[in-house]
């Protein structure tokens, strides 16, 4: 969305991704108050796994074809189970954070 003040121009993200990020804002607030001590943390393994990266890439005369992963999930995940300090509200914020960046991989096929 573009909406125009004066001389300049104010850019918006499209509404699908406002009410994703709107949700997810809501969520990590509402897990962190679950947290009695480091409540950002939450924040912190979400924004980890929403990374994504491409594994595999192979290109032609006419298409370039990458094969994109959710490394950033595989890490959370492994350190979770791993970790002493294992809540579930911090999977959860994690899986929320694969769920963001499968929504990121699916965005980058299709465009």
């Amino acid at each position: 969305m573009e909406f125009k003040i004066g001389n300049g121009t104010l850019h918006l993200p499209s509404l699908d991704i406002t009410i994703i990020a709107i949700i997810s804002i809501y969520l990590l607030l509402k897990w962190s108050k679950g947290l009695e001590t480091r409540r950002f943390t939450i924040f912190i393994y979400f924004l980890i796994s929403t990374y994504i990266a491409p594994v595999f890439s192979s290109s032609s005369d006419e298409k370039e074809f990458q094969l994109w992963f959710p490394l950033g999930f595989i890490i959370m995940f492994f350190y979770l189970n791993r970790s002493e300090k294992y809540h579930p509200l911090k999977m959860k914020a994690s899986v929320l954070g694969l769920c963001i960046a499968l929504y990121r991989i699916v965005l980058h096929y299709i465009g």
